[in-house]
């Protein structure tokens, strides 16, 4: 059975091979594809500030992807992908990376591993995953909340706002 899934994609590392970050999300989507993935449609990207150590901005975007795999084995291609691209296990977290894909929502709804949690745990508090997401799938609901994406956007937009005033 065909899934479908909301995968995020971040880099702020040049790729010696692929060039500077936004190439290396292109890349990535067609190692995407190349994977077996059908890649449905893919975000604009934006350009971010980094969380944490990094001192490199980020050039993020969003992919809707279909496949047969179910999400612990969709995580191994990724986590396979990333490592193609010079990702290592273990780093530092939060630090400068040449790629990152996070699986963000997945059609089945929740799943729950050791190594994996869909929806993505932090996607609601992240304007770099959910402006791209919305963009794509605006109507998408999180299993959690039952908000849409475009809901939970707003949501996260207000409350900025909200937090920029209060600092004044």
């Amino acid at each position: 059975m065909r899934q479908r899934y909301l995968i995020a994609l971040g880099s702020n590392q040049r790729h010696h091979r692929h060039g500077p970050p936004e190439r290396v999300l292109a890349a990535a989507l067609d190692a995407l594809a190349q994977a077996g993935m059908k890649v449905e449609a893919a975000a604009p990207l934006i350009r971010s500030a980094p969380i944490g150590p990094s001192l490199r901005r980020y050039a993020n975007g969003a992919v809707l992807v279909t496949s047969e795999l179910m999400p612990d084995e969709l995580l191994a291609v990724v986590k396979d992908i990333e490592r193609q691209f010079g990702r290592r296990p273990g780093g530092q977290r939060w630090a400068s990376r040449v790629l990152d894909l996070d699986i963000a929502l997945w059609s089945g709804g929740a799943w729950s591993s050791p190594d994996l949690t869909v929806p993505h745990a932090a996607f609601r508090n992240r304007d770099f995953v959910l402006g791209p997401a919305a963009a794509l799938a605006p109507r998408w609901r999180d299993p959690l909340t039952g908000l849409s994406l475009r809901q939970l956007k707003a949501r996260l937009t207000r409350r900025a706002r909200i937090r920029k005033r209060a600092v004044r």
